[in-house]
């Protein structure tokens, strides 16, 4: 591949040099060599490196793509040496290579003297087809042996969000997202159009692995270290030596290793820059770099019921696939499929859980890992969360001076007791997410599957801590929700004792705690009442404190009073936001016009509809109380598409394309962006990559509508975007313990991996896996028919037959015939597609966990979301179901099932 690279010399020394290749344009730094710009040539006017604010970020300590650190020790010695090439900036000695598809080649030996005497280490930036490549090579020039004990390749991409406005960080930033999968591991930079065009970074020879993904600190205060940078990291080749030191209190993605040179000895590693035209190309571009790719289906999440499938597609030949913990899954061939993938069934252990890693070896001498995570079933999990967050997190001193009893109230794993005090007050307060989040979800754990002493529990708080102390009960302020309960003001609570160990600086007082003003917080409270009228209409007799009618009301008038005004000022702030769970809306809103209550149904859509209005006249319109996020996208999405505003959905949905991906990590998977938030609800506090923090739940209910809605369900980008929402949907399974504890999330940090010990924010989360979770079928065009969420235990060429095995088992999707089915109660047990005559048999009986087994009958409704089949109309073939509540009666026989049958006519 021709390339092109000419240098520019000034009368004050060496300055930049710009290269050219057919799929890249970039610069080389002056004197350091690090990559300062790299755009691709399909669109010059996008670059993925920070250049323009390079000047202001060049110094020491700063860290670059093409910056190298290494660890080693000299045979006989125990002490780990180290350098890092971000230490010191000075002129490097570089060259043009003689080599034809060579751009720069820099001796790095002047940065670290006292090692060149044993190592000689050079950097060569070269081109492959077109691809930009960093190519650094150590050899031992010393008398002894020497051991490697990690390489770390900088990465510096530009996801400088500061000083920047909505649109321009959109237009011009990008994030990282790895696949920390060793010889077939990559790195991702996608932009925030969600559109591409996306970089990906992949290792080019054998010595090339990913084994851990480091963060890169960097000294002093930087202007753009602020909430929303999530910093550079380092594609670590060996990790020995900080799992020695750093990391030696953690068990790391990937078993650690080093090298060892002997004497004259030496080792390459090689990265390979290549443009994906989007983010559902990149697996392409991967495997055009002669990378194995793998698909999980329906995801890494995995619970035990589910019988998975796992595609590998690669040139390579593969000699073994081993499992650690060992038997954890167990991987049966099922040959090849569409020529090249390579298919097998994955069954989990039945006593299994937590982190899997799988190491699929190639003749080549190449490994590559995936890595799962095994939790309970999905119904079981569920009910160990609603016992643990009303029996251990169930807080009854009714003593408490702040009236948080009785509550579903925070806590804290590591010292299994409550969280009472704590400088965020909101996490002791029962408001915001990150005290409101466990209530929440013991709430929204009663609408899927009821239990009678959890609801009676629930009834209580809901009475005697919401109702009055939480929530104003009377007056001008009727239905408002205050920010928390807990607060630090010593002279208006005498004689409690504040903890000495909490530094109470900034902590809000009572004014600032009982403030009305976040409308983020009204949904958890609207949710709360709105589980407990979905309980009581489910299961007879269930409640016994208030009707189903009267928590219902309250949850209308929560929302009313969030987007009323008081004397012509809005009550709250935030309101024209999109706020994290309000799907749930929606939800209420049916079940307003369910119940007839047609005025209020009226009042609340036509709230809804101004919102609406005023993201649809904006080009970013995924504001927050943070500078960027990723929460408003699922309530924009959810009232753009209800009020027909297709431009404003689908900007939505490319969004959530450039923060969200695939990978075959579960960690990753589906794992929306969010990096601050430990902060705010964690008991470890920083800003880091979180694993399965509520992103990831709330973010996957548009890709889930979306792909219901789309007219090519068996295309490949279609079927992306529904593996993202998958592992998005599944991913908040993993946060729930073995014994039922839910934290906010992980984190991801290598000295750490460890689940946060603090309830905090989850509900959000499981809020989002709840209300989207279900099965789905389609015909995928390599794997032919999968189902993601269920089994598929029969696919002749008759018949498809499906045994759903999602956590809720409630809704199906069956994307040929676009029909989209959801029951209030019961659970599918099976379902019966046959393709030639779009005929779909479901069968649908009592559930078992719990108390929802009583409810009697559930109310079905279907939608054809999509014209799959274009003019063709799916109807309701079972005759003799009473209609009810904007869809149909179906009883729940005390054993066996019910039989609904669907056609097309």
């Amino acid at each position: 591949m021709k390339s092109l690279i000419f240098c520019l010399f000034a009368s004050h020394g060496l300055a930049q040099t710009s290269f050219s290749t057919s799929n890249w344009q970039g610069l080389f730094a002056a004197g350091s060599g690090v990559l300062q710009s790299l755009k691709p040539t399909s669109d010059t006017s996008f670059d993925f490196s920070p250049s323009d604010v390079f000047n202001t970020r060049n110094g020491t300590g700063n860290s670059h793509t093409g910056d190298v650190s290494f660890r080693y020790r000299v045979q006989g010695t125990s002490a780990w040496k180290q350098a890092d090439s971000t230490t010191k900036r000075i002129n490097l000695s570089s060259t043009k290579p003689t080599d034809s598809s060579g751009l720069l080649l820099s001796n790095l030996d002047p940065l670290w003297p006292d090692v060149s005497s044993q190592l000689h280490v050079t950097r060569l930036w070269t081109q492959t087809g077109g691809d930009l490549v960093l190519n650094v090579t150590l050899k031992n020039v010393a008398s002894s042996t020497i051991e490697l004990g990690s390489l770390g390749l900088a990465i510096e991409m530009n996801n400088i969000f500061i000083n920047r406005t909505a649109d321009q960080v959109t237009q011009k930033c990008v994030l990282l997202d790895p696949y920390i999968g060793l010889g077939a591991g990559y790195v991702q930079a996608t932009r925030l159009t969600g559109t591409g065009p996306d970089l990906v970074i992949t290792p080019l020879g054998k010595s090339t692995k990913f084994e851990a993904w480091r963060f890169l600190p960097e000294s002093g205060n930087r202007y753009y270290q602020q909430q929303t940078y999530e910093g550079n990291y380092a594609f670590e080749v060996f990790t020995k030596a900080y799992a020695e030191q750093e990391w030696n209190k953690t068990t790391p993605w990937n078993p650690p290793t080093s090298a060892t040179l002997a004497p004259q000895d030496s080792i390459s590693v090689a990265l390979r820059f290549s443009a994906a035209g989007s983010v559902d190309q990149i697996e392409d571009t991967v495997r055009s770099n002669n990378v194995p790719v793998a698909v999980g289906i329906p995801g890494y999440v995995h619970p035990r019921d589910i019988v998975g499938n796992l595609y590998i597609d690669s040139s390579e030949a593969i000699s073994s696939i081993t499992v650690s913990p060992t038997n954890a899954l167990t991987f049966t061939a099922q040959g090849t499929v569409n020529g090249t993938w390579k298919a097998y069934r994955v069954s989990p252990s039945q006593s299994a859980f937590g982190r899997t890693r799988v190491d699929v070896a190639y003749a080549s001498g190449r490994t590559q890992s995936i890595h799962y995570y095994i939790t309970d079933t999905g119904p079981n999990t569920l009910s160990k969360l609603g016992q643990f967050l009303t029996t251990n997190q169930w807080y009854t001193n009714t003593s408490d001076p702040f009236h948080r009893a009785p509550s579903v109230i925070s806590y804290d794993s590591s010292t299994n007791n409550y969280v009472l005090q704590d400088n965020r007050a909101w996490i002791a307060g029962i408001s915001d997410e990150g005290g409101a989040g466990s209530f929440l979800a013991a709430g929204m754990k009663q609408f899927i599957y009821p239990s009678s002493a959890e609801v009676a529990k629930l009834e209580q708080m809901v009475n005697k801590t919401v109702w009055g102390y939480l929530q104003v009960s009377s007056g001008t302020q009727k239905y408002a929700v205050r920010k928390s309960l807990f607060y630090y003001q010593p002279s208006a609570v005498p004689g409690y004792q504040y903890s000495p160990s909490i530094n109470w600086g900034g902590a809000w007082n009572q004014a600032a705690a009982y403030a009305i003003d976040r409308a983020y917080d009204y949904v958890h409270v609207s949710a709360l009442y709105w589980s407990l009228y979905r309980a009581g209409r489910a299961v007879p007799r269930i409640l016994t404190v208030q009707t189903p009618t009267w928590y219902l009301t309250q949850a209308y008038q929560t929302v009313v009073y969030c987007f009323s005004k008081t004397s012509g000022r809005a009550n709250v702030g935030y309101a024209n936001d999109g706020l994290m769970g309000e799907t749930v809306w929606s939800l209420l809103l049916s079940d307003l016009r369910a119940e007839n209550l047609t005025a209020e149904a009226t009042n609340m859509e036509s709230l809804m509809r101004a919102r609406q209005k005023v993201w649809a006249g904006e080009a970013e319109p995924f504001g927050s109380e943070m500078a960027w996020d990723s929460t408003g996208q699922e309530g924009v999405y959810l009232w753009s598409t209800y009020f027909n505003d297709t431009a404003t959905a689908d900007k939505t949905v490319n969004s959530i394309r450039g923060y969200m991906p695939t990978v075959p990590h579960w960690g990753w998977n589906g794992n929306a962006r969010r990096y601050w938030d430990f902060l705010y609800g964690g008991k470890i506090t920083q800003i880091e990559r979180q694993i399965h923090h509520y992103g990831s739940g709330l973010n996957s209910l548009p890709l889930l509508a979306n792909y219901r809605r789309n007219a090519s369900p068996s295309s490949l980008a279609s079927i992306y975007d529904l593996r993202v929402a998958f592992g998005g949907n599944m991913g908040p399974l993993s946060n729930i313990q073995q014994n039922g504890f839910a934290s906010m999330s992980m984190h991801s940090y290598p000295q750490l991996l460890q689940w946060d010990p603090y309830s905090g924010d989850y509900g959000p989360n499981f809020s989002g896996m709840v209300m989207g979770a279900g099965t789905y079928l389609l015909k995928h065009p390599a794997f032919g028919w999968i189902s993601m969420g269920g089994n598929v235990v029969s696919s002749g060429t008759d018949t498809v037959v499906v045994q759903p095995r999602d956590a809720v088992r409630k809704r199906i999707f069956v994307a040929p015939m676009g029909l989209y089915i959801t029951f209030t109660s019961g659970v599918v047990t099976q379902f019966s597609y046959t393709p030639a005559t779009n005929a779909l048999e479901v069968s649908v009986g009592r559930d078992t966990v719990d108390d929802s087994g009583k409810a009697p009958s559930a109310i079905m409704v279907f939608e054809q979301s999509s014209k799959v089949l274009g003019s063709t109309k799916v109807v309701l073939q079972t005759t003799g179901l009473q209609a009810a509540s904007g869809g149909y009666v179906v009883p729940l026989p005390a054993s066996g099932t019910t039989t609904i049958r669907f056609g097309t006519g």
